[in-house]
């Protein structure tokens, strides 16, 4: 899905233009633990021989309902009632933007981006900026756990050694 060979390309190609690819699910390394480690994405299309591409729907699933160690034990979080619903009301997805955690992308951009299929190629990231306080305050911060750490070091030193 993401080889940058010819091979790869030719099957994404094939996939967006003479074939209806219709969804990427992009899936967390670890959901097939413990027999594969890696990310592993799906690819739901319609053969069709004829095209019929027009927009493809991407998803960044972050979890299937188990955690994602070797153990694979039950826990909460689990996106796939969320992929069904929503895949199968794929009108309701015009509206999201690339911030969400599922999006449509035209094939026009797709075919511009060289029938990439990885999802991190269209999804927009928010960094949201972080204030840190001025690097002269870190400092005195720091002096003063260090003061505090010589203190309870010579503290320590006494009980063990039983030095006055």
């Amino acid at each position: 899905m993401f080889g940058s060979h010819k091979a790869y390309k030719a099957v994404r190609k094939e996939l967006v233009e003479n074939q209806q690819l219709r969804a990427v699910i992009s899936m967390p390394s670890g959901v097939f633990k413990p027999y594969a480690g890696v990310s592993t994405g799906i690819l739901i299309f319609t053969r069709t021989d004829a095209g019929g591409t027009d927009k493809v729907w991407f998803y960044d699933m972050k979890a299937d309902g188990f955690s994602l160690d070797d153990k694979r034990n039950p826990i909460e979080a689990n996106d796939i009632p969320d992929i069904l619903e929503r895949f199968a009301n794929l009108d309701a997805e015009e509206t999201r933007e690339r911030t969400e955690q599922s999006f449509l992308v035209p094939k026009e951009e797709i075919v511009d981006n060289d029938y990439d299929l990885f999802l991190n190629k269209y999804k927009k990231i928010e960094y949201v900026p972080v204030e840190y306080p001025p690097t002269s305050e870190l400092l005195a911060e720091l002096k003063t756990i260090e003061e505090k750490i010589s203190v309870e070091l010579l503290e320590l030193e006494k009980l063990l050694c039983g030095k006055n």
